[in-house]
């Protein structure tokens, strides 16, 4: 980089003149964000009614498993093929940049990855990158397929959505390419989700939980 390739060089009062400009539009561009994640918490859904197993550090678990005892469940289907011996590189920078999950967890929302890859190499990868998130192997199961994230035998990156009725599992929504990008904080995880961030302001249906807790909680003081 020279210097004549850098921005020009103003006064401190045209320089907060064009921000004040610029803010404009960022507060417009998160308004119409904020009608997108509305909309989307009044998608329809789909009953899954596959029952799907997995391969876990504890054993063989279902889908319900994958809750673990939650109303909502964020599914990163990593893209890691049986034949492979490393995980997808762009899928580890989502990875990487996955928020801390007590912040979910106390809204009542779950975040796994999934991987078609068998469990022993899932879990060298996690040890190598030094994450701690929960990881399943798919292998034994058609989930990967059926969710659109593994097609004629090659894996994309996807981000799956559920919420359960007691045992009744239902998919809300998907994003996969450049849907994915934005992702990393607890904000952009649970606007993907039929409850939320449920705070106050929110346009959510009715019945939806609300105002429950404060954003700036402590990790471990929930």
């Amino acid at each position: 980089m020279t210097e004549s390739s850098l921005p020009k060089v103003v006064s401190l009062e045209a320089w907060q003149r064009e921000v004040d400009q610029l803010r404009i539009k960022e507060k417009e561009l998160t308004r119409a964000t904020d009608a997108v994640n509305a909309q989307r918490r009044k998608l329809p859904m789909v009953r899954i009614d596959r029952d799907y197993e997995f391969e876990g550090e504890s054993g063989k678990v279902n889908l319900l498993d994958l809750f673990n005892g939650r109303t909502q469940l964020i599914v990163y289907h990593f893209m890691f093929g049986p034949d492979t011996d490393a995980g997808c590189p762009g899928c580890s920078w989502v990875t990487d940049a996955m928020s801390h999950p007590a912040h979910l967890n106390a809204r009542d929302t779950s975040l796994v990855l999934i991987s078609r890859a068998p469990l022993p190499k899932l879990l060298s990868y996690r040890q190598r990158m030094g994450w701690n998130l929960p990881w399943y192997s798919s292998f034994a199961s058609d989930f990967n397929v059926d969710m659109g994230a593994t097609k004629d035998g090659s894996e994309d990156h996807v981000t799956s959505v559920f919420i359960r009725e007691k045992n009744q599992i239902y998919r809300t929504y998907y994003t996969d390419n450049r849907g994915v990008e934005h992702l990393g904080s607890h904000w952009t995880y649970l606007d993907l989700t039929p409850l939320g961030r449920q705070e106050d302001w929110e346009d959510s249906p009715a019945g939806w939980p609300k105002g429950k807790l404060h954003w700036t909680e402590r990790h471990d003081e929930y």
